[in-house]
C-alpha cells in the first residue's frame, strides 16, 4: 500500500484540436506535504490540478497515464466514483473568490453545501465550518457566515473559499493561484493562515502560482513545468538557491531582479494633464473616497498603490467617468471634464482610455482580434475598410504580435497575448492618457515582464500618460515616476519613487513595502514573528 495520496505516472492530456498540453508528467505527493507547481503561462499547471481529480476543463481530455488518488485509479474510475472523491477527498481552490462564490446565497449555507449532502450530520458539519472560520481568523465566525459574499472584503472571501474546500475534509487540496489577486498584506495574512491550517490538519496541496516569492513561504517541493513538461524537480530551499536548468535560472533570476530593481525612470514630463481635487465618491450610502487630489502631467507615469478595499478602482472609475464624484472636480487637459462619460464629448472619450485587469473578460469571445482593434478605430478616427486593416496591422506590430493574429479569437491566444491586444485597443484611440487597472497582476512573471517593457516602450515612443493602478510593488518601482499611496479612501502619501521606497514618511506606507515577498523559504516566519 503506498503511503502517498496522490500518485500521477506520465500524465498526458490533449486539447480539443488535439495539441498536447502535458506529455507524461509524473509526480508524487506524501500526506502533509505541499507541492508548488511553477511556470508561466501554459505550462500545464492547473491541468496537472484538475487532472488529478479527474477532470478536463474546457473539453481537454486525459488521454495517457495513471492518476491514482488515495488507492483509487481515477481514469478508470466510474463517474460516481471520481464525483464521491471530489470535495471529500480532494477540493478545489479557485484564484478568483468572488466568481467561486453564488452571490444570492449565503456565505455558510455555501461551504456546509458539500458536507450535507455527502451525510454529514448537520450540528457536526456546523461545528467544523465554525472551527475553520476561527482557524481561518475570520471575523465574528459565529455569524460570519450569515453574510453574502458581497458584503466581505477579498481576502476574507479568498479565507472563506478556503474554509469551503477544507469542509469535507479532504486529504488533499489544490490550491489555484489563491492569493494572486490579493494586496501584498492581505496575501501575507492568507498564506499565513493557509499555511496553518495545512499544518494543523495534516492536509496535503498542490500549489499551483507563477509567483516564486509567494511559493517559497509555503511548498516543501517545487516542479518548475514548461510548455507541457517537467524541466526540474527538488526540495524548496535547494531548487531556489541552486537551481540545475537553464530555465529554472531564468525565473529565479528574473524575480530577484524584480524584487531587488531600483527606481530609474526620468521621463520628460511636461503641462498638468490630470488634475482631481478635493474628490469625494460613494457607492449609494456607503463612502469610499475622501478629499482625493492628484496631478498627473503629460508624459509621466503616476502609481496608485493600496490594500483592496483602498479605493484605487473606483478613482479609475471616477477619471473614466463610470462613477460620478459627489463632491470635488476633475480637469482634464486644461478644462472641466463632466462627471458622466455619457455627458463627455466623442474627443474626450478617445483621450482617456481604460485597460482592465483580465483581459478574458475584457474581450468579446465572440469578435476576432482585428473587430476588437477596429472598432475604436471606426468610432473615434472614421478609419473603415481598407484603411482601417492596415491600421489594426500597424498596431498589431506596434504591439509585438503580428499582423495575422487579426484573424483570430481570444480564445486562440495567450493571456499575455490578450493583454497586448486589449493595450492596442486603447491605442487605437489615439489616447492622451491610459489608466491601467492590474494590467499585469494576473500574469506570470516572464509574461508581466515582457507588458511593462510594451509600456515603457509605448511611453518612449509616443509619450504616453499612465495612471497605473496595481498592488505589485515591484512593478511599480520598474515603471513610475511617483506613487500615491492610498489607504481607506484616502491619500496616504505621495512621492517621487525613488524617495518613497527608500524613505516612507507613512507607517501604513512601510507596511505595504515590508509586505512583499522575498525570494527566501524564512520569509514569512520573519515578518509573523515581527508582527506577533
Amino acid at each position: 500500500m503506498s503511503a502517498n495520496v496522490l500518485e500521477i505516472r506520465d500524465l498526458r492530456v490533449e486539447a480539443p484540436n488535439g495539441a498536447v498540453l502535458l506529455h507524461g508528467v509524473s509526480l508524487d505527493l506524501r500526506p502533509g506535504e505541499v507541492l508548488g507547481l511553477i511556470g508561466e503561462s501554459g505550462a500545464g499547471k492547473s491541468t496537472i490540478g484538475l487532472a488529478s481529480m479527474g477532470y478536463g476543463r474546457g473539453g481537454c481530455r486525459i488521454t495517457g497515464g495513471e492518476i491514482r488518488l488515495v488507492g483509487t485509479e481515477m481514469r478508470s474510475a466510474s463517474r460516481p466514483q471520481r464525483e464521491a472523491l471530489r470535495g471529500a477527498r480532494i477540493a478545489y481552490v479557485a484564484q478568483s473568490a468572488a466568481a467561486a462564490f453564488n452571490p444570492a446565497m449565503r456565505l455558510d449555507k455555501q461551504v456546509l453545501e458539500g458536507p450535507l449532502l455527502r451525510g454529514m450530520p448537520e450540528a457536526e458539519a456546523r461545528a467544523w465550518m465554525l472551527e475553520l472560520f476561527r482557524a481561518l481568523q475570520l471575523p465574528d465566525p459565529e455569524h460570519f457566515g450569515e453574510r453574502y459574499p458581497h458584503q466581505v472584503s477579498g481576502g476574507q472571501l479568498q479565507r472563506a473559499m478556503i474554509a469551503m474546500a477544507m469542509a469535507g475534509k479532504p486529504d488533499i487540496l489544490v490550491l489555484d493561484e489563491p492569493t494572486t489577486a490579493l494586496d501584498v498584506t492581505t496575501q501575507i495574512e492568507v498564506l499565513a493562515l493557509l499555511r496553518d491550517v495545512i499544518h494543523r490538519y495534516g492536509t496535503a496541496a498542490l500549489y499551483i502560482t507563477h509567483d516564486l516569492a509567494v511559493i517559497a513561504q509555503i511548498a516543501d517541493r517545487l516542479m518548475v513545468l514548461r510548455h507541457g513538461r517537467e524541466v526540474e524537480m527538488g526540495p524548496t530551499a535547494e531548487l531556489l538557491e541552486n537551481p540545475q536548468q537553464d530555465y529554472t535560472r531564468q525565473l529565479v533570476s528574473e524575480r530577484r531582479e524584480s524584487l531587488g530593481a531600483t527606481a530609474d525612470v526620468h521621463h520628460r514630463t511636461g503641462e498638468t494633464l490630470l488634475s482631481v481635487k478635493n474628490v469625494n465618491a460613494s457607492y449609494g450610502s456607503t463612502p469610499v473616497l475622501h478629499d482625493v487630489s492628484l496631478e498627473l502631467k503629460r508624459g509621466e507615469t503616476l502609481a496608485v498603490v493600496g490594500e483592496s478595499g483602498s479605493g484605487k478602482s473606483t478613482l479609475a472609475r471616477l477619471v473614466s467617468g463610470l462613477l460620478p464624484p459627489r463632491a470635488g472636480a476633475v480637469r482634464f487637459g486644461g478644462a472641466d471634464l463632466p462627471p458622466r462619460f455619457r455627458d463627455r464629448s466623442a474627443d474626450q472619450l478617445r483621450r482617456i482610455q481604460l485597460v482592465y485587469q483580465l483581459p478574458d473578460v475584457a474581450l468579446n469571445p465572440r469578435q476576432t482580434v482585428g473587430e476588437a482593434i477596429g472598432r475604436p478605430l471606426a468610432h473615434f478616427r472614421g478609419l473603415t475598410g481598407k484603411a482601417q486593416r492596415d491600421e489594426v496591422a500597424r498596431l498589431l506590430e506596434q504591439i509585438g504580435l503580428p499582423a495575422d493574429f487579426a484573424a483570430r479569437l481570444p480564445s486562440a491566444l495567450s493571456g499575455g497575448q490578450k493583454q497586448r491586444v486589449c493595450i492596442a485597443r486603447a491605442l487605437a484611440a489615439e489616447p492622451d492618457l491610459m489608466i491601467c487597472d492590474e494590467v499585469t497582476s494576473a500574469l506570470d512573471p516572464l509574461v508581466a515582464e515582457d507588458i511593462l517593457r510594451l509600456l515603457r516602450k509605448l511611453q518612449d515612443d509616443l509619450g504616453m500618460t499612465y495612471l497605473f493602478i496595481t498592488h505589485d510593488l515591484s512593478v511599480v518601482q520598474r515603471l513610475a515616476d511617483r506613487v500615491m499611496v492610498m489607504s481607506k479612501g484616502r491619500v496616504v502619501e505621495t512621492n517621487d519613487t525613488a524617495t518613497l521606497f527608500a524613505a516612507p514618511r507613512d507607517p501604513y506606507t512601510r507596511r505595504l513595502l515590508d509586505a512583499v515577498p522575498q525570494l527566501r523559504t524564512d520569509w514569512l516566519d520573519e515578518v509573523m514573528a515581527a508582527r506577533a
